[in-house]
């Protein structure tokens, strides 16, 4: 037997030298017993080493999608609808619609995913991505795409990160909104907090909101509901505020508005200190010219950005008050696909991009957004605000992307949101994620814990036959 080693050994086919010993092994042959303790170990080595990365428990070319379920989640820190796909094999892909969306926009994908091979995930998400649309609606879309990114990983056994080129980092830097209170004293409570857990970028909301019902501070407000700027169900006398786009509300802030925000924000910059990037979010519904007298306001305090002045798509405007102001200005976490971040950015309207991945079109279609955006030297920060499920996935993201700024972190004060999966622990450490190695997104779902969230009236990973069947043609083209 040492002789046949030896031959083995010696010959220039390496090939055959590794059928042998992987043959030997998996027959169930002792190599102890076959060769001395030296060339036994040596045989062991070459084992070890030649099947380091093969997965145990999947064959990828093989690999078939047989379900898909959902459960959804409510108060991580919104309602969220977390996908998981069953396989041939075994293995199980975890994704998350985006938050207040319904879990129906994935349901409805399920029937042309049957049978498919997960690993193929560019050619699935070309076929899917006509169900997605701009905010919630892409959901669906972006939820599938996670948990096919997680299967590709777990069937090659590489994290996600690892299937999109490798990583430029090590750890995921996050931002952190800071929850307001009744007195600045309350609210230094709270910047204090976030200090302490080690967050080394804030954000804040403020706007005409704040300014609502004090007198001289607003023109044209008293007909709206300027607090209610997301309830999408209040009809006021001019209609609805929070459907009404930005321009028509026909609202514009006083001097006297002006100087509010100013002291307002002025205290919160004394609290926080110029050594931490602080980002401003949503404002109120206005037009350019009040974003644009609002940003020139807010310019001695250095802001990180100022998000969201009008919305996404008036490429125009945003150039606009871009070209008027020197604070940096963000949106994207609405748009769906790569093409409209494209169009902001030749037109140079906005500084910086902000894409949320699980609108956004997933972990490829966002990293394919922030390389367009590098090459034009324009930062990527990436807005979150779901479960861990979808955190993990915008980690890989990021690490995988060369102009990534920082993560926002929506579910900080979340009593038992790291409880939601296991695999990491603890995810944040003082105001960062470090990269996961672990395959696919590097966490699964914590059964137990996971239920403490489940919606009221949401069933846990229930059959979903009834979307087994396709009843539609799908081709875009004729």
């Amino acid at each position: 037997m040492k002789n046949i080693f030896s031959r083995l050994s010696s010959s220039g086919n390496s090939s055959d030298r590794r059928d042998f010993l992987r043959n030997a092994g998996l027959g169930g042959l002792s190599l102890g017993f076959m060769f001395d303790q030296q060339t036994a170990h040596a045989a062991e080595q070459e084992m070890e080493y030649i099947t380091q990365k093969v997965p145990r428990d999947s064959k990828p070319a093989d690999l078939k999608i047989t379900d898909m379920r959902v459960a959804v989640l409510n108060g991580v820190p919104f309602s969220s609808p977390i996908i998981r796909i069953d396989t041939n094999q075994g293995l199980i892909g975890w994704g998350e619609v985006r938050d207040g969306a319904s879990a129906n926009y994935a349901l409805m994908l399920k029937s042309r995913l049957l049978g498919k091979n997960p690993c193929n995930v560019e050619q699935i998400f070309k076929q899917i991505k006509q169900f997605g649309g701009h905010s919630r609606a892409a959901g669906g879309v972006c939820g599938v795409e996670m948990a096919l990114w997680d299967l590709a990983g777990k069937a090659y056994n590489v994290p996600a990160y690892q299937l999109m080129g490798g990583k430029y980092r090590d750890f995921v830097r996050l931002y952190a909104d800071t929850p307001e209170a009744d007195t600045y004293e309350g609210f230094a409570e709270n910047m204090k907090k976030r200090r302490d857990q080690g967050y080394t970028f804030l954000k804040m909301d403020f706007g005409i909101g704040m300014l609502a019902g004090q007198p001289g501070m607003l023109v044209n407000a008293n007909n709206w509901s300027v607090k209610q700027q997301w309830n999408d169900r209040e009809s006021g006398k001019l209609g609805n505020y929070a459907n009404t786009k930005h321009p028509f509300t026909r609202i514009q802030v006083t001097k006297k508005g002006l100087d509010k925000l100013v002291e307002h924000v002025g205290k919160v910059r004394d609290i926080v200190g110029y050594d931490t990037p602080l980002a401003a979010d949503h404002f109120g519904h206005f037009d350019v010219n009040t974003a644009i007298q609002i940003g020139k306001a807010m310019e001695p305090f250095r802001l990180a950005w100022l998000e969201d002045l009008v919305p996404w798509f008036y490429t125009d405007q945003w150039k606009q008050i871009t070209d008027a102001i020197d604070t940096p200005t963000l949106t994207g976490e609405d748009i769906y696909l790569k093409e409209d971040f494209i169009k902001l950015i030749d037109a140079k309207a906005i500084d910086m991009i902000h894409p949320d991945l699980a609108t956004s079109g997933g972990l490829l279609e966002t990293k394919k957004i922030g390389d367009y955006a590098e090459e034009k030297g324009i930062p990527m920060a990436m807005h979150f605000a779901g479960s861990p499920i979808s955190m993990m996935a915008n980690v890989h993201c990021a690490a995988a992307t060369e102009n990534f700024v920082a993560l926002e972190h929506h579910g900080v004060d979340v009593a038992g949101w790291e409880d939601i999966v296991t695999g990491m622990r603890p995810i944040v450490d003082k105001g960062f994620v470090k990269v996961p190695d672990k395959p696919g997104l590097g966490v699964e779902l914590n059964e137990d814990a996971a239920k403490k969230f489940l919606k009221k009236g949401a069933t846990w990973f229930a059959p979903t036959d009834t979307w087994n069947t396709k009843d539609s043609a799908d081709r875009e083209w004729s």
